[in-house]
């Protein structure tokens, strides 16, 4: 679609779901409604992430030079970021709202992992105030590197609809989150072997979560070949959408100062995500397939 029709288009999904979900308990309980609606401020960012610009700056200043006659309330830079980091929650909200809606928890196979989010490299991490006792190290293991900074933990569909996401030190493995991940799903869910272990499988098991994934080579798997195979084949899913997190819209790149705005960035960007998935549905396309739905 056109890029004007892609701004209506995200604009009128973000307003209806807002309307939608907060239209009996509105959540701001007082003080004066922004001039610039919470809609208008998301699809701002939405659009911003798709064409590429994942700084609140960048985002403002497009809008304000191109778009100005669509959002005339643009007010000044500073106030934009802040509206965007107040609403941080609001945006978690609308990506699980569109998640259910497109079936993201009857999915009866889901694939979890985790990735790195650093803020900066184990040499400069004595040196980097922002994030002391929240941020941790971590290690990449693509990389072969030491971190300073978050891990993401991530699941999804097969389709490759974001289920759930959660933001940790980076010292946090993998296997600690995935209770909390799988909360709200039953069936078949897929790890690596960051997830192995008994205990864990057996938790889930009585949660109706069948945990399956590749063991370690001196570990016995009784499980037939083939089936273990089809496990790996499966997994490229998350490593394709953790792709287009970190490629597309730069989830791992941490522009922000303080865990306020930094939530509110990697909000946007889940968000951002599901919404193109969202529209992928209703245009037919292949779910995952983000490439080419702006003309």
């Amino acid at each position: 679609m056109l890029l004007e029709e892609f701004i209506i288009t995200v604009y009128c999904c973000i307003d209806n779901h807002l309307t939608k979900r907060f239209s009996a308990t509105p959540y701001r309980s007082h003080g004066f409604a922004p001039k610039l609606s919470d809609s208008e401020v998301i699809t701002m960012e939405i659009v911003g992430e798709f064409l590429g610009m994942d700084q609140d700056k960048q985002i403002w200043s497009y809008f304000l030079r191109h778009w100005k006659n669509w959002f005339p309330n643009i007010g000044h830079r500073s106030t934009f970021v802040r509206q965007s980091a107040n609403i941080w929650k609001i945006k978690q909200i609308l990506q699980e709202a569109l998640a259910r809606e497109i079936g993201a928890f009857e999915d009866a196979v889901h694939i979890i992992d985790g990735f790195p989010i650093p803020v900066c490299l184990f040499a400069r991490a004595r040196r980097k105030s922002c994030f002391k006792g929240v941020a941790g190290y971590g290690r990449c293991a693509a990389k072969k590197s030491v971190y300073f900074g978050f891990k993401g933990h991530l699941l999804i569909t097969l389709s490759g609809i974001i289920s759930n996401f959660t933001l940790t030190p980076g010292n946090i493995e993998e296997h600690h989150l995935a209770e909390e991940l799988t909360s709200s799903i039953k069936g078949l869910v897929i790890g690596d072997k960051g997830f192995i272990g008994a205990a864990l499988k057996k938790r889930l098991k009585e949660k109706e979560i069948d945990l399956e994934t590749p063991l370690k080579k001196n570990m016995k798997d009784n499980r037939p070949e083939g089936f273990v195979s089809y496990l790996k084949l499966l997994r490229r899913k998350i490593e394709t959408v953790i792709g287009q997190l970190t490629g597309r819209f730069h989830l791992a790149k941490v522009w922000a100062h303080d865990a306020w705005h930094a939530i509110g960035r990697i909000g946007r960007k889940l968000l951002a995500h599901t919404i193109g998935v969202f529209l992928n549905k209703q245009l037919g396309r292949s779910l995952i397939k983000l490439e080419g739905l702006i003309d």
